[in-house]
């Protein structure tokens, strides 16, 4: 794929002019799309607030498409920027746009509908999210945009509301996914946990080589603290993962420390308590993506709570 083709993401919004294609601030690769001929899908237009979201259920042919960008320089403000421009340039008036923590945090992100991973990345401390909405003859059509970012890319998200498209039109429940994607379970870490047994904090981040656990006040442990102290019956063990470079030893050694920084930093700044939590290490030998590929490598550098209670 040339640089060009990479920037150039072949989204249609087919007005009567001219197709548009979404010009992306630097390489974009394609993840994955996903289509319905006839569908609904909640477009949220306030944030989380009082137990709640609302919003629009909008109706007709649903398409999302997702993208990763660039190395992880860009912030999110700056790749959703030229998005956004470019959906006002085709008519779009936006009708809502948030970030992360005056969206609602972990409680917004869940009333969105989210490619899984590794197709789509959402850090929970760190998304925006925009939706836009312009007028048809046959009704209403709506964009939503939601663009996050880990320490290695920048993710966006492209959901297509309204009349059927061209490239959607005659397709039904398609799906092309990445290399190496896996379907990873979504929402609330407490409802993961519940619901599979475990749960993987990816808003986490190390230094590379380091088992010091970046300063931000990360979403994921907020709501795993939140989740043992409404259960205080429910027992979890942080584990540590890494990708396969180097020797087994210490890789196993390093999942282990930051497994513990991680187990440390709920004690101490969420008052978990040390009953509650304990912390192992197992360096590369449980990989959820291939190790051949950067991109399957920072998949698997990790950390999981996994639930061990049995009643």
């Amino acid at each position: 794929m040339s640089l060009r083709a990479a920037l150039l993401a072949s989204v249609f919004f087919a007005p009567e002019a001219q197709a548009l294609s979404l010009e992306f601030p630097a390489l974009a690769t394609p993840m994955a799309e996903q289509s319905e001929s006839k569908d609904s899908y909640f477009v949220p237009t306030t944030p989380f607030q009082d137990g709640s979201v609302i919003g629009i259920t909008a109706e007709g042919a649903v398409t999302q498409q997702s993208w990763k960008v660039g190395g992880g320089s860009l912030t999110t403000l700056q790749i959703l920027a030229p998005l956004r421009e470019q959906l006002g340039d085709a008519g779009y008036e936006t009708i809502y746009e948030c970030e992360a923590q005056i969206c609602g945090g972990f409680d917004f992100r869940y009333e969105i509908d989210i490619l899984p991973e590794p197709d789509m990345h959402v850090n929970l401390g760190d998304y925006r999210y925009h939706a836009a909405r312009r007028a048809h003859d046959e009704g209403p059509e709506y964009a939503v945009l939601i663009v996050s970012r880990s320490a290695n890319a920048g993710f966006v998200q492209l959901t297509r509301v309204g009349r059927a498209q061209p490239e959607a039109a005659a397709t039904t429940s398609t799906k092309t996914p990445a290399p190496n994607a896996s379907l990873a379970p979504t929402g609330p870490i407490g409802d993961q946990l519940e619901a599979h047994g475990h749960a993987t904090l990816d808003d986490l981040y190390f230094q590379t080589g380091s088992s010091e656990l970046g300063p931000d006040s990360f979403a994921s442990l907020a709501s795993l603290a939140e989740y043992l102290a409404a259960r205080p019956d429910r027992r979890v063990v942080l584990v540590g993962h890494t990708d396969a470079q180097g020797a087994l030893d210490r890789n196993v050694a390093l999942s282990e420390r930051r497994a513990r920084a991680v187990m440390e930093r709920l004690i101490k700044q969420h008052d978990v308590p040390a009953g509650q939590v304990d912390a192992k290490g197992v360096g590369y030998l449980a990989p959820r993506a291939s190790n051949l590929t950067e991109e399957g490598r920072a998949q698997n550098r990790r950390v999981e709570a996994i639930l061990t209670s049995t009643e």
